[in-house]
């Protein structure tokens, strides 16, 4: 989800010999690799939609999924752990477009990058779901008004889109995020009291049960470690000898498969997750971690390849879309035009894709610019004033590597 091309801003010149040593240079380099791990992610949770759960899939496939792919319906089960790599791959990014940048600016950057293909597969699906033709119960016209806002989830409203729980996990890092780092002024030491201070109130907020459902409704301890550890992946890939960084890192990924075993090894609905093994959940959320890891020391800049920029353009909108209308797409290839299901399979993917291209080249390409340049315009400035900030600074942040 990134455009060919773009550097990163650089860091407001140091004013004092603390701020020097607090604050590195910033690496200019692109991170090809971050925008394919992006990806991979994304067809993680995509094979965990088609083939690795039951559910609303069964009904497109006609039987559950586990008929349908019985020799790899148990490894699929695991994408659903893509979300986690997502939330590493977020703190990375976050922390490395959140440095150095005006808070205005941030906020546009974000707002800019999540909604026009959001507000697109909205309308999208909300008008798919209610063909007649179409078997899916579509939520009613108020719940999918108030979807437009994105914050459904904690106003109790029907989702029209599966996957936008994780939307609002993300809004709450961003919010976190701006007002502890951004607003002040990202510094390493900065960043590094936050990342200490969040994972301590986070596991406060967990041991206290329900007590305190305001403070994990806020800290989200279920996934604050797998942000906090991308968070400190960016500040090892500012500096790979910071012990410090490597710290939070480590503390991160310890609570965060903790978190991953306990909400994916034995949940409510055996049907759904108990095939996991606790071991097979460690080993992908370590591996999602690792692979950031080699990402921020640089043992990647090889695959430089520049089509990853593509790939990484495609995966927001892969991601929105491909759930819902995959169960459209894989009941009308599989039970109505009678293709075997790991043609349809392939073939819902590759739908899922071409729709996603499409969603960036003729929304995103052009709505995603001109709304950060339209919110980092100062109320009465002119348009020159708007144009500079929101090209200057919006772009080269905001494009350089985009999230989620």
């Amino acid at each position: 989800m990134t455009a060919p091309g773009t550097t990163l801003p650089p860091l407001p010149a140091p004013q004092t010999e603390p701020q020097a040593k607090a604050v590195l240079a910033r690496p200019a380099s692109r991170l090809y690799a971050l925008d394919g791990l992006r990806l991979i992610a994304a067809l993680m949770v995509a094979a965990y939609h088609y083939g690795g759960r039951d559910g609303e899939i069964s009904q497109a496939w006609g039987t559950s999924p586990s008929s349908q792919f019985p020799s790899l319906h148990g490894w699929f089960a695991y994408g659903c752990l893509g979300v986690q790599i997502f939330f590493v791959i977020s703190g990375f990014v976050i922390c490395m477009s959140g440095w150095g940048r005006p808070l205005r600016s941030f906020f546009a950057s974000r707002a800019a990058r999540l909604l026009p293909s959001y507000w697109v597969a909205i309308v999208l699906v909300t008008a798919v779901f209610a063909l007649p033709v179409v078997v899916y119960e579509a939520v009613s016209p108020s719940d999918a008004l108030v979807n437009l806002t994105m914050l459904q989830q904690p106003l109790g409203v029907d989702r029209v889109l599966g996957v936008c729980w994780t939307l609002w996990a993300e809004l709450r890092f961003y919010a976190l995020f701006a007002l502890c780092v951004v607003l002040p002024g990202a510094t390493r030491h900065r960043v590094v009291l936050f990342c200490a201070v969040w994972t301590l109130a986070a596991v406060f907020a967990e041991g206290a049960g329900p007590d305190a459902s305001l403070a994990n409704l806020v800290l989200m301890p279920e996934y604050a470690p797998f942000f906090i550890g991308g968070i400190g992946l960016y500040l090892v890939h500012r500096d790979r000898r910071d012990v410090t960084a490597w710290g939070i890192v480590a503390v991160s990924w310890l609570i965060g498969q903790h978190f991953a075993v306990d909400r994916t090894w034995h949940a409510p609905n055996p049907d759904f997750f108990s095939y996991r093994s606790s071991f097979g959940i460690v080993v992908v959320v370590t591996l999602g971690f690792a692979a950031v890891a080699a990402i921020a020391v640089g043992w990647t800049r090889w695959a430089n390849w520049r089509w990853l920029t593509v790939a990484g353009a495609l995966t927001y909108p892969f991601y929105l879309v491909h759930e819902h209308l995959g169960w459209v797409a894989i009941a009308a290839l599989h039970r109505r035009v009678g293709l075997p299901a790991s043609v349809t399979f392939a073939a819902t993917i590759a739908l899922m894709l071409t729709l996603a291209w499409l969603l960036n080249r003729y929304v995103e390409e052009w709505a995603t610019p001109l709304l950060r340049r339209s919110l980092n315009r100062r109320p009465g400035a002119g348009t020159g004033v708007g144009t500079g900030v929101g090209t200057g600074v919006g772009t080269g942040v905001g494009t350089a590597q985009r999230t989620p």
